[in-house]
């Protein structure tokens, strides 16, 4: 598997989800939020230059639910970015915080 495939998987399960729930899905986003979560998981995880691209992507897909819940939250957020609340009409709205969504992805470890 190869991060384009990694990346196609993720798109197509969100896809599925949000074309159901989201009368105003848009795919071109998602697909910019799901870019961009790899981006953020692979230099969250800062693999070493010795990694080899096939060993990146082997660690990688163990990553699948959080690059998943990381993309499906920004691109829930979109339009809402910095906002910290929201009510309306009776509805409060409170987000997780977005850096609880990294749990698990640590750096690699190195030895000095």
């Amino acid at each position: 598997m190869e991060l384009a495939e990694l990346r196609e998987e993720i798109v197509t399960d969100l896809t599925t989800e949000l074309s159901i729930t989201d009368g105003n899905f848009n795919p071109s986003l998602l697909e910019a939020k799901v870019r961009g979560a790899i981006r953020e998981v692979l230099n969250a995880r800062n693999y070493p230059k010795s990694y080899s691209d096939d060993r990146i992507m082997e660690d990688m897909k163990y990553y699948y639910s959080q690059i998943r819940n990381i993309a499906l939250y920004d691109y829930n957020r979109i339009g809402a970015e910095g906002q910290k609340s929201s009510a309306e009409n009776g509805i409060s709205r409170v987000y997780v915080d977005r850096g609880s969504l990294f749990s698990g992805v640590l750096p690699i470890a190195r030895t000095f």
